[in-house]
């Protein structure tokens, strides 16, 4: 398998630390608001490679923290007279509705900045101690210019970052490329240390619940393109400082989603909402798999549509495989998949996702397999075959996320659809559509 690491900017092959395990852990939301549909993206790429990895048979050790603590969420709190936890926990909730929607795992870990105090107050002083930060007057910052691999991530050289530096209005760093771990503040919610009341820097949040959880440099760090700098690259160096390592083996980023070409931004408005989405969700999941996830992606309601019609395409075709097999009692269990056309089908499908998780190619076997599908359909039924069928759409479904539930019939419903058949087949029309709406009106066809 290769993925592209962003840190050495080339393909590499996948070795994870641990035989049989990946560890992974994605930026999570700031939590003062809805997500928006490029919001949704590294979710939905992300929760494809986890799932990509499961299917071959990996353990998947996954978090994604919450960073419920920000000036966004006190002018939020403030905005609503409530408290900040109010704020951060309504959309805490939205958030993993929205996910759920999207068909996306909400079963891994979940960390909040609020819940971590103790193991970020604890880093921030290591680095102290370490010589790679420094406190003045209750503020501490990361000394950048200790660290000669910085700007490795996002391409920037040290001595350009400087020279093209600001001065900025605050004289008491030692230089404009230091960053804050710690906050002197008194303005909601704060905690009392050694450094001065306040809170945590963002770009140390993310690295201290990472080497608490794990306790060692990751397999896999991700997140969008627009975090790479600065937010990566000082997680990045605060951990070569304390742990002599990048955090994670591999980088991967995602491009970024734009609406009708233009960025997205809560700021200004101009954003859709995962949960204001009017179409099955299911086809906005495949819209974002239709490009390779380190393209930038560009989302209007026409582009949506088309995809709204191929998934209800490929959700009829499936429905009427299963309808098939299950009305003749031939669903069957660990079905071996070895019919020589299904069995290209699935090594396309494996090159796809083995080649830097390659959705559109993925999906483009799975609309192979869906045409082989209906014309079998036309056909005498080839029960095998169609259960080997059935077993290879299950799999592609299940790894590109677009799973959904299938309830079998009970015996009253088979004889219901059988009299019908009978009743075409004899051409008792009047019978046939007596018992056609009777079917319709069950949700059978």
């Amino acid at each position: 398998m290769k993925i592209f690491n962003s840190y050495t900017n080339q393909l590499e092959t996948f070795v994870p630390r641990h035989q049989g395990i990946v560890s992974m852990y994605v930026c999570g939301p700031t939590v003062y608001n809805y997500i928006h549909i490029g919001n949704a993206r590294p979710v939905v790429v992300f929760d494809t490679v986890r799932r990509y990895f499961e299917s071959q048979g990996m353990v998947v050790k996954f978090a994604s923290n919450f960073t419920d603590v920000d000036d966004k969420i006190i002018q939020k709190a403030k905005e609503e007279g409530v408290d900040e936890k109010t704020i951060s926990e309504k959309y805490i909730n939205a958030f993993l509705k929205d996910v759920a929607s999207l068909n996306s795992r909400t079963d891994y870990i979940k960390p909040k900045v609020t819940e971590y105090m103790p193991k970020i107050v604890d880093y921030i002083q290591g680095l102290i101690t370490i010589g790679y930060a420094y406190e003045i007057e209750g503020d501490v910052y990361f000394r950048v210019s200790k660290l000669k691999e910085y700007g490795q991530l996002s391409n920037r050289k040290l001595d350009d970052l400087i020279s093209g530096s600001r001065i900025e209005i605050n004289e008491k760093k030692e230089s404009p490329l230091d960053f804050t771990l710690w906050k002197k503040t008194e303005e909601g919610i704060h905690w009392h240390t050694n450094f001065s009341d306040g809170r945590p820097g963002w770009h140390t949040e993310c690295v201290a619940m990472i080497d608490d959880i794990f306790g060692e440099e990751i397999d896999i760090h991700g997140g969008g393109t627009d975090l790479m700098f600065p937010h990566h690259e000082n997680e990045i160096a605060q951990s070569l400082a304390k742990n002599h390592h990048t955090v994670a083996h591999y980088w991967m980023h995602n491009g970024r989603l734009n609406l009708e070409g233009e960025k997205m931004s809560k700021s200004t408005g101009n954003v859709v909402l995962v949960k204001d989405l009017n179409v099955n969700k299911l086809a906005y999941r495949m819209f974002l798999l239709s490009t390779q996830y380190r393209s930038p992606l560009n989302y209007s309601p026409e582009a949506l549509d088309v995809f709204d019609k191929e998934w209800q395409k490929v959700q009829k075709s499936v429905e009427q495989l299963y309808r098939l097999l299950d009305l003749n009692d031939q669903l069957k269990d660990n079905v071996v998949v070895n019919a020589s056309d299904l069995v290209d089908i699935n090594n396309y499908f494996i090159e796809s996702m083995e080649a830097d998780f390659n959705t559109p190619n993925a999906l483009t076997a799975l609309n192979q397999l869906m045409k082989a599908i209906n014309s079998k359909l036309r056909q005498k039924p080839d029960f095998e075959w169609l259960n080997q069928a059935y077993a290879l759409t299950s799999k592609f479904l299940f790894i590109l996320g677009l799973d959904f539930n299938l309830t079998k019939l009970s015996i009253e419903e088979k004889s219901l659809i059988k009299q019908w058949e009978q009743a075409r087949i004899n051409k008792d029309f009047e019978l046939a559509d007596q018992l056609r709406q009777l079917l319709v009106s069950k949700g059978l066809i």
